[in-house]
């Protein structure tokens, strides 16, 4: 670069776009001025493409697409495409000859050469300007448009990223990877074979295609792979067992061998044959290849030095393991530094000079021939140093497949007791591009016909480090693999005694350290790092990077790249470039001007560029021969490096470095064709320096890491003797280390990689992850901090010294380098401590990165604000994990001083000493002569010892008024700051009591209050009883959970309920061990009050329930029995758990009871009735047995009189006189109403009222305070709302929340007389207080729905029980409003008046309006119990109640139903004839679909058919009130239709009216009239009877029995 130019220039600016070609000493990089910033630049071979900010796009160089138009501009002149104007685009894209663009919306646009269908758009060669191309997906319909993110373009095709991360491609050639052999590809398509995969990139190289996806999630790379190939059926994996080893080969290749012809159609390449598998052990000929089209070419043996390996040789069965210096992924390749441009500063070797050039290039071109034939030194037997004892595995996960197949392969040669052997087999793993001779004997060398042993093992050794296309270097994989081994036993007798030695000393769990998915909370924040790159197309030049020179038509992975974490793809023309988080580039492909940075043969395979140490790469860009690398080394200004073809346009002298000072700040390179472009920024006020000095420290700490983590961590957990040095409970602490410390590395690659691509993008500060999400930083650290900590308190450090002496040497220099150590004879387990504490210091680099860029805002600015708020977090975090440091260490030491088994047993991993007795003096009041008292303060505990014993109290139980120390140690082990004088008298703390007889040996863990549990805790006992809930006053007290272990079953007994004093009290559900529920009241841990018990389930042995009163654990007073086995419901009182007292019984069979009942017999005076209506009045002695005086009443009236014994239904003995009644005797007493010997209505239920006197504070009903009723309404609401809200399974609705709210508030304002607008209110209040449980008068309904339901459902849906089920009703509604009278004293009592608000008639009139809904208008309100709480109470209780009236009223609905259906079949006109309906009342027209239609003979079902619709809405309303609204409007009906045809003046007389209402009443076909009659009748309101609505029901009364009785009339 030249600084002159920047001078010259406005400072201040972004995105500077240079450009030039090649690289010598004189190259300058000429400046392209355009009015707005460069945003990215795209290159094809003649031409490139550059987006500006606000999405505009010019292009520069050769067009011939362009036609008449310009067709050629210089690269200093760029022209706009005004074609694009109007969209926003947001990427470019540029092949050789062609041009893309994605606009905002996700649309493609493409120009330039067609011929091969590159732009997507048919039937044209050529598109001069942006024309869109639409990618549908076709299996949606109609087919839906992707959209897309960015894109790539070759020399024939395009390929697209979508939104989806789906790959979609267009154009010509294998290159597109897809399933088809017709080439144009119009029409872009999607690449299945990535479908399902999640791409982050796309590249395209001149006939090739690179896709970096990011790796499967653990689960699904864990499934099982097929096994054979899905298109030529071969076997993917071939397993050979030998004879001291296993031999898997993953080497399939499909297609063989498959070339594109210009037409389109692809064929098999003759001379080609299809590569065998390679398998190979020691005690066989190494087989190799010789080339069919070169037969005279030997593989070259050549040794290459620059590079070593560890080498596993077996000889006799023994493994020998020679171990050098390189554990890089392609073996550190010889090869020179290419060139650099710019860094001030930049440490690179010289460039080769022209000599060396020239040779390396004539080098090359003449092996091109033998490159088409990969050479037998690329053959490689890969070893591996992973764990000793466990067995290494490949990279490929359908490997696992392998394990079943393999164990049945050598079932009958496994041996049960060979485990040992398992653990040391080698799995042998050869080239599989590489293929024998056909037809050679025996795979007989080509070159070597069986040569001596010393050829090959030297010929092993001459191998290339890589294992190509498949498996990849086993060395580093981890996670994955260490977690599931592939053991393949041979014989017993062949395991050297070595080998059993080595296998039998204690194993160590293996460690990933690689996170498997990375940290679950950066989730998408951070860019993932577990990434694959996949490669299609042709392969010629070994582009691909899968050892061979063959064509690959679908996508395959280059496995050897799949654990390195590759950021970043570039294709040249026929190289392809991966950059990876850790600043390395790997690189493959052709190297015919040098371009992929190194020297090494063959190029089929990813190697590392070769670049000074300490130069790291953050972005690359690959041109037609060339390649461009932007780095930055020592210092944090970015270096450009240069390798390739020279362009040459002058003679030049041998090119040197170029360092320059305070330039712009390169942040992209790209190229293509000859050409180079960088992007660059003018320094704004720091701030771009500052960002590129915070990434590029982030990238350096990121190599030191992962150096740390490959040559200190990873080879000490390797070591043999580290179980036996660490001893378990260390080994655990540091495998613990090791992941936290993966997770520490894995995060700061992520972030290093996030940083750089904001370099390249945003260069924002809001775009900075660290700021906007800091904890995942902070909790990674300290969780870092907090293991290294817990290792060093254990001493973990000093023990593993010795391991470590054993592996590094005395002279520590790696170690010393790595922990950045400059003294001398540091001991190895400090040396340790300080390389594991390193990564603290980088919170300070953190710190000091952030308020340098913090100056360069204005300090009221929001960034500003950001940015200081980041670096205190990460200064403060520093200083904190100092301290933490600095306790661990004093920690550390006091152990040391003090060993012994007192301090064995206190010393835990996260227990710190705050101070001890024997260097800060405390001594113990009134102690003896000769007592010795020493004090220990942890930050857990305090330990006080004496002699050989001591005991230890738990700070968070510690309840000492002593000394400030104790008080701030207590402080801090509450999670405080230790600042306070007095620690906290609430806490949270866990304790063992072992005094207290009651919790003696039980364990709370919760809430304490002076000294006493107080709030929400857990109570474990050793019998294996659990508390969880609220305690008060150290006794449980609220609601809780209690599980207490059956002795004789093996089951629990479990209660969830409200407690008091200890002891259950209140409402609550018990379920027992036997498989008894019991829910109800409690009271001293007894059932008492109202409560429900169910024993066992329906298909049980006995299944019962039983709803009622409980006394002290047993059922007394009235409840209701169910006994299901038996098909009985017994309803009565209850003494001791026995029927005692009056009571019913109902069962199965119609038999009908009511009487006496005595010691749990029917015993005394009672009735019993069959279903035929036979009954029996008498005594009783026992169950259905007769014994003493009674009459017995047959059906048809006949009766006896006398002495009765015997069992009802099994013959009776009688003694007396029998009577045939004279037909016109009076039935008089005979027929007597049931329910004389039932429980009085008033009686049921008195538990259930009296629970909700009590809840309102009332000793007994009517007793107690209104004001502190209401005062106990709003706790309750309030504790049940917050109880809810503490459990998520209890929540409440929003509706539910705001009703809850508005029924906190008494709607008695102001004392006096009730108004209509108070009776409102009031009415109002008590609907919305009983439609919620948690009000005791809602609790209260609902427990009377429920026990009303339970009386009369099943066995008591009795016709005989209808007159009790009214009468209890009745009861309800009595007893109700005396809760509600005591609730609002103003209101009126039963039958009270409430006068009208005022005599203005507009307002009568619309109070009117709004009361037609309970009654009939008034000059007043009558209040009543029925019209308060009918509304509310009989919808709930309707469907019992209604199917007892139509039992009831079966016969009678019968008959009229016959009748309704017979007279239904009559036409309009007809019938009312029929029933005498007068002539002038007949419709003359009907209203049919809106129009009139005139009334003739053959009319059906339209006369009066708006009223007839009005009355069939009667079935659907619940409260007698509701019912008769519905009939006044039918009436109203009525009278419209007949007042239309008639005078206006019309006055209905009833002898008018009852046949026209008779009609309706017919037409409108009510199935149960008359349930529905008699339901009004029983539960209508008294005070209406005789009014309007009276008359009117009346009507209809006597309409159903007309009906009836119809036949007969």
């Amino acid at each position: 670069y030249d600084n002159s130019e920047y001078s010259s220039c406005n400072s201040g600016e972004r995105g500077l776009l240079h450009t030039w070609k090649g690289y010598s000493c004189s190259v300058t990089p000429e400046r392209v001025l355009l009015s707005r910033p460069v945003l990215q630049a795209a290159l094809g071979t003649r031409h490139g493409v550059l987006l500006v900010e606000g999405g505009q796009v010019y292009s520069f160089g050769e067009f011939p697409w362009k036609q008449s138009q310009v067709s050629e501009v210089g690269p200093l002149k760029p022209v706009l495409e005004s074609a694009l104007s109007g969209q926003r685009v947001v990427a470019v894209a540029a092949g050789n000859f062609h041009s893309g663009a994605v606009t905002e919306d996700g649309g493609v646009h493409m120009w330039g050469e067609n011929s091969f269908g590159q732009c997507g758009l048919s039937s044209l060669t050529v598109v001069p300007n942006p024309t869109p191309v639409a990618v549908l997906d076709p299996d949606t319909s109609p087919p839906h448009t992707i959209r897309v993110l960015e894109l790539a373009c070759g020399e024939q095709h395009s390929l697209a990223l979508s939104a989806q991360h789906e790959v979609w491609a267009w154009g010509s050639g294998c290159q597109l990877g897809l399933v088809t052999t017709i080439f144009p590809v119009w029409k872009p398509q999607k690449v299945e074979h990535l479908a399902g995969r999640h791409v982050l990139q796309v590249a395209c190289g001149a006939f090739h295609s690179l896709a970096l996806v990011r790796c499967l999630p653990p689960q699904e790379a864990r499934r099982p792979l097929p096994d054979k190939c899905g298109q030529c059926n071969q076997l993917l994996y071939t397993m050979t067992d030998k004879e001291d080893h296993v031999i898997i080969s993953d080497s399939h290749y499909c297609p063989l061998g498959v070339e594109l012809l210009d037409d389109g159609e692809a064929r098999l390449e003759p001379g080609r044959s299809p590569p065998l598998r390679l398998q190979s052990s020691p005690s066989e000929p190494l087989s190799s290849h010789t080339s069919a089209s070169a037969p005279g070419l030997h593989p070259s043996i050549t040794d290459h030095t620059g590079y070593e390996r560890r080498r596993t040789v077996a000889q006799n069965g023994e493994v020998l393991t020679t171990t050098d210096s390189d554990i890089s992924a392609a073996g550190t390749d010889s090869g020179r530094t290419v060139g650099g441009v710019g860094g001030a500063g930049s440490q690179n070797s010289p460039y080769p000079d022209d000599q060396a050039v020239k040779e390396y290039l004539k080098k090359l071109s003449d092996t091109s021939l033998a490159e088409e034939t990969p050479p037998a030194d690329s053959l490689d037997l890969l070893t591996s140093d992973l764990l000793p004892g466990v067995m290494p595995v490949t990279t490929s996960s359908a490997l696992n497949s392998l394990v079943s197949s393999c164990a049945s392969a050598v079932a009958e040669r496994v041996v049960s007791t060979c485990e040992a052997l398992s653990l040391k087999k080698r799995i042998n793993c050869y080239n599989p591009g590489v293929g024998g001779v056909a037809g050679a004997p025996g795979g007989v060398p080509g070159g070597f016909p069986g040569g001596p042993a010393e050829e090959r093992v030297r010929l092993e050794e001459s191998m290339q480090g890589k294992k190509s296309c498949s498996t990849g270097d086993i060395r580093e994989e981890e996670a994955e693999g260490l977690s599931r081994r592939l053991s393949l036993p041979g014989l017993l007798s062949q395991v050297s005694p070595r080998l059993l030695r080595r296998a039998s000393r204690p194993k160590v769990r293996a460690v990933p350290l690689t996170p498997v998915g990375g940290l679950p909370e950066a989730g998408e924040l951070l860019p993932s790092l577990q990434t694959e790159v996949w490669s299609w197309g042709r392969g010629e030049e070994g582009q691909l990077g899968h050892g061979d020179n063959l064509p690959r038509l679908q996508p395959l992975c280059i496995k050897c790249l799949s654990s390195k974490e590759v950021v970043l793809v570039a294709a040249g023309a026929h190289h392809s470039l991966a950059l990876t988080a850790q600043s390395q580039v790997f690189s493959w492909g052709s190297n015919s001007s040098g371009q992929l940075g190194h020297m090494a043969c063959p190029t089929t395979i990813p190697r590392l560029a070769k670049l000074s140490e300490g130069i790291r790469v953050w972005d690359v860009g690959a041109g037609a021969q060339h390649t461009l690398l932007l780095a930055d080394g020592d210092c944090y200004q970015p270096i450009l490096y240069y390798s390739g073809q020279q362009v040459r346009e002058a003679a030049q002298d041998a090119p040197q470095d170029q360092t320059e000072g305070s330039g712009p700040h390169t942040h992209g390179v790209f190229a293509g064709g000859q050409s180079c472009v960088a992007l660059a920024d003018r320094n704004v006020t720091g701030f771009i320096a500052s960002l590129h000095e915070l990434a590029a420290a982030e990238r350096k700490f990121y190599c030191k890491l992962s150096s740390v983590k490959n040559h200190i961590l990873r080879p000490l957990l390797d070591l043999e003797s580290l179980g036996t040095a660490l001893g378990p409970a260390s080994t655990v602490l540091l495998q613990s280390l090791a992941r936290c410390y993966s997770r520490l590395c894995h995060l700061t690659g992520q972030h290093s990689a996030s940083l750089t691509a904001n370099l390249r993008r945003r260069r924002e500060v809001k775009s900075l992850v660290m700021l906007e999400h800091a904890s995942i930083f902070l909790d990674t650290y300290n969780e870092y901090c907090c293991s290294v900590g817990n290792f060093l308190v254990m001493g973990g450090f000093h023990a593993l010294a010795k391991p470590s002496l054993d592996f590094f040497g005395k002279c520590p220099e790696l170690l010393q380098r790595l922990a950045e150590s400059s003294e001398e004879n540091i001991p190895l387990s400090d040396l340790l401590v300080a390389l594991f504490y390193l990564p603290m210091r980088h919170l300070h680099e953190y710190g000091r990165l952030l308020l340098k860029l913090g100056t360069c805002f204005e300090v009221s600015s929001v960034d500003y604000q950001q940015l200081q708020d980041g670096c205190s977090k990460f200064e403060a975090l520093a200083l904190h994990l100092k301290r933490r440091r600095k306790e661990a260490e004093y920690t550390y030491q006091f152990w040391k001083s003090f060993p012994g088994k007192m301090t064995d047993s206190l010393r835990k991993p996260p227990r710190r000493l705050i101070c001890e007795s024997s260097n800060k003096a405390l001594t113990l009041q009134n102690s003896g002569r000769f007592s010795v008292n020493w004090f220990i303060l942890f930050n857990d505990a305090l330990v006080h010892a004496q002699f050989s014993t001591h005991h230890v109290f738990p700070l968070a139980t510690l309840w000492a008024k002593w000394l400030r120390s104790i008080n701030q140690a207590v402080d801090q082990a509450m999670s405080g700051a230790g600042q306070r004088a007095e620690p906290p008298i609430s806490r949270t703390a866990s304790y063992t009591f072992y005094k207290d007889s009651r919790l003696k040996e039980a364990t709370y863990e919760g809430r304490w209050l002076a000294g006493k549990p107080n709030g929400r805790g857990m109570v474990k006992w050793l019998d294996g009883r659990i508390y969880t809930g609220t305690f008060k006053n150290g006794l449980e007290d609220g609601f809780g959970d209690y599980v207490m272990p059956s002795k004789t079953l093996n089951l629990n007994d479990h209660y969830q309920g409200h407690w008091k004093e200890g002891k259950m009290h209140g409402i609550g559900t018990y379920k027992y061990a036997t498989g008894e529920l019991y829910e109800g009241s409690f009271q001293d841990n007894m059932r008492h009050g109202h409560g429900m018990l169910r024993s066992g389930t329906l298909n049980s042995s006995s299944p019962s329930v039983f709803i009622g009163q409980w006394v002290h654990d047993k059922k007394t007073g009235y409840g209701v029995f169910d006994d299901i086995t038996r098909g009985e419901k017994y309803m009565g009182m209850w003494q001791d758990d026995q029927r005692q007292g009056t009571g019913v019984i109902v069962t199965q069979f119609g038999l009908y009871y009511e009487g006496a009942f005595n010691n749990n017999k029917m015993q005394g005076t009672g009735v019993l009735l069959s279903e035929d209506n036979t009954t029996y009045e008498g005594e009783f002695s026992e169950d259905w047995t007769l014994n003493g005086k009674g009459v017995l009443t047959m059906a048809n009236g006949d009766y006896f009189e006398g002495t009765f014994t015997g069992e009802w239904g099994s013959g009776l003995k009688v003694t007396g006189s029998f009577f045939k009644p004279n037909l016109y005797d009076s039935d008089g007493d005979k027929g007597r109403a049931l329910g004389r010997l039932a429980v009085r209505p008033e009686q049921k239920w008195r538990a259930v009222f009296e629970e909700c006197w009590m809840r309102l504070g009332c000793e007994a009903p009517g007793q107690g305070e209104n004001q502190r009723a209401w005062e106990n309404i709003a706790v309750a609401l309030t504790t049940s709302r917050r109880l809810h809200r503490d459990c998520p399974e209890m929540n409440l609705s929003q509706s539910h929340n705001i009703t809850l709210e508005s029924l906190e508030f008494n709607p008695q304002q102001h004392v006096g007389p009730v108004t209509m607008e108070r009776y409102d209110r009031i009415r109002h209040y008590l609907i919305k207080a009983c439609d919620t449980p948690l009000h005791p008068l809602g609790r209260l309904m609902e427990t009377l729905v429920a026990v009303y339901r339970m009386t009369y459902v099943g066995v008591g849906a009795n016709r005989r029980l209808l007159l009790q089920a009214v009468n209890e009703i009745m009861s309800y509604l009595a007893r109700i409003f005396q809760l509600v009278r005591f609730l609002f004293p103003d209101l009126p009592e039963e039958g009270g008046v409430i006068p009208e608000p005022s005599s203005d008639p507009q307002d009568k009139k619309d109070s009117n309006c709004a009361d037609t809904q309970l009654e009939s208008p008034k000059p007043g309100r009558v209040v009543s119990s029925s019209s308060l709480l009918l509304p509310v109470l009989l919808p709930r209780l309707y469907p019992p109640l209604f199917t007892l009236y139509a039992l009831e009223k079966e016969r009678e609905d019968d008959v009229y139903w016959e009748c309704v259906l017979r007279l239904n079949k009559q036409p309009d006109m007809a019938l009312l004839a029929f029933l005498g309906v007068q002539h002038k009342f007949w419709p003359v027209s009907v209203p049919v679909l809106g129009e009139r239609t005139e009334v003739v003979s053959s009319t059906k079902d339209a006369c009066f058919a708006s009223a007839t619709e009005t009355l069939q809405q009667i079935s659907t309303t619940f409260t007698p009130s509701d019912k008769l609204q519905v009939i006044q409007l039918t009436f109203e009906e009525i009278t419209k239709e007949v007042v239309s045809s008639l005078e206006n003046s019309f006055l209905w007389s009833m002898d008018d009216l009852f046949p026209v209402f008779l009609y309706v009443v017919l037409r409108a076909r009510i199935r149960n009239l008359g349930s529905e009659v008699s339901l009004i009748e029983d539960l209508m309101d008294p005070c209406v009877q005789h009014g309007e609505h009276g008359i009117m029901f009346t009507t209809l009364k006597a309409c159903y029995y007309q009906i009836q009785h119809e036949k007969t009339t």
